[in-house]
């Protein structure tokens, strides 16, 4: 194979412009302001602790940033070998004019100094995206979120819902959606009404989608008002709930938000297959970890009841990905989205592209997401992606089935962007 096309691949995959369907993004301080920002991201931070760092060490009450990045930079010497090492170094070149092959105790201080300055620039927000190549923005907001403050058609708001599924019973949870929608729901029919209020806030407000990450045992299946009624009535008057009785309510909760984004056409995110604290002394947000004994026939009921619906379904583990790919095979309604969390590293991206470029329509691919919660980490993490798809187009298509190199890349185009503007509804930037 000439070393070449995928090069040549790459770089026209590169000049085009993206939509990132799904992040954590702050809207009000979406670009980075210091290192501190940048490496203070879970995945250095957990990788850090994983080779011994303390956890009192990084998360220590009151820390400065610079104390923080100086902690934290002895470390990175034991994760060089990793993409998310590549990441943070694509990252200070591109951006910073960072020019040594590694970050140590003896260069960081510079780089802190130059990156400060930078970022301290007026337009550093817009540098950034203008560089990323980025046209859109998803957000993940509160359901309680005013969504007031910002370009609602950059920064496009996805309505989260985890906590209206899993933890309605927590006081402050509730205390939340009365304040958001003015009522305190006391029947099914009125929590029903209430979530109502919550799309047209968000559909108001240029809202694509919903979203909702699940544990590896939620099985959705419908829940009738009588059934919910006692239960909802409980969970606002504050009473405890047994544990089958908590399930039966984040059914019902789930199904009511299948039964808006039904009604108000949004997509239903599912981020399927998180089990929450596994690793209990992890550093913050470095303690969930996948569970490979989901299967998504436990979605089969409502995947089947709601055939309007699109779900773009992301998943953590290797096998769930066969058994996507295979759902996205059959459902007209299942779409393969992004490479999520433990996923998104080179090695199973490369080989999930490839099953899901040789099985899915190509209508029904969404190629990637960055996750990301500062803006700095779309160029790196997008590039990786551009390159490992590159080379499946390059070594699947052009030489694999003696495609033409512009064919392949009208492929690449749609499931790097054509698919999201189609299925959340276009670019309004």
């Amino acid at each position: 194979m000439s070393l070449s096309l995928p090069e040549e691949i790459f770089q026209q995959l590169q000049s085009l412009r993206l939509i990132d369907p799904h992040t954590h993004i702050n809207p009000h301080q979406p670009a980075s302001r210091c290192l501190a920002d940048i490496l203070g991201y879970h995945y250095y931070t957990e990788l850090a602790h994983s080779a011994g760092l303390a956890k009192s060490q990084i998360e220590e009450p009151g820390l400065d940033s610079r104390e923080k990045v100086r902690r934290l930079v002895p470390w990175l010497a034991t994760i060089e070998n990793t993409a998310q090492y590549s990441w943070l170094l694509e990252m200070c070149r591109e951006f910073f004019g960072f020019q040594e092959e590694r970050i140590t105790p003896s260069n960081w201080e510079s780089l802190y100094e130059s990156s400060k300055t930078r970022m301290a620039q007026p337009d550093w927000e817009q540098h950034v995206l203008n560089q990323s190549g980025l046209d859109q923005v998803y957000l993940t907001n509160d359901f309680d979120d005013p969504l007031e403050g910002f370009d609602r058609n950059f920064y496009v708001p996805c309505l989260r819902t985890d906590d209206l599924v899993f933890h309605l019973c927590r006081p402050a949870v509730r205390e939340r959606l009365t304040k958001a929608t003015g009522a305190s729901p006391g029947s099914a029919r009125a929590l029903k009404d209430a979530i109502g209020l919550l799309f047209q806030h968000f559909k108001n407000r240029n809202a694509r989608a919903c979203a909702i990450s699940l544990p590896p045992d939620f099985s959705p299946q419908p829940v009738s008002e009588a059934v919910a009624d006692p239960l909802v009535a409980r969970a606002f008057a504050g009473a405890d709930l047994t544990a089958d009785e908590l399930v039966s309510l984040s059914r019902f909760v789930f199904w009511t938000l299948a039964e808006f984004c039904d009604q108000f056409q949004f997509p239903f995110d599912l981020m399927i297959g998180v089990n929450r604290r596994v690793c209990e002394n992890g550093v913050f947000q470095g303690q969930d970890l996948f569970d490979s004994r989901v299967s998504l026939i436990q979605y089969k009921t409502l995947l089947n009841a709601f055939p309007r619906v699109l779900f773009p379904i992301s998943v953590l583990a290797e096998t769930s990905n066969q058994e996507l790919v295979s759902y996205a095979w059959i459902f007209p309604n299942v779409i393969t989205s992004g490479h999520w969390w433990y996923s998104n590293i080179p090695v199973f991206i490369e080989r999930d592209t490839k099953a899901r470029l040789q099985a899915v329509p190509s209508t029904k691919q969404i190629g990637y997401y960055s996750d990301m919660y500062k803006l700095e980490f779309a160029l790196p993490k997008f590039a990786m992606y551009r390159r490992i798809l590159a080379k499946v187009l390059a070594e699947d298509f052009v030489i694999g089935r003696r495609w033409g190199v512009e064919r392949a890349l009208e492929l690449g185009r749609q499931v790097l962007r054509g698919n999201v503007e189609t299925i959340f509804g276009g670019s309004d930037a």
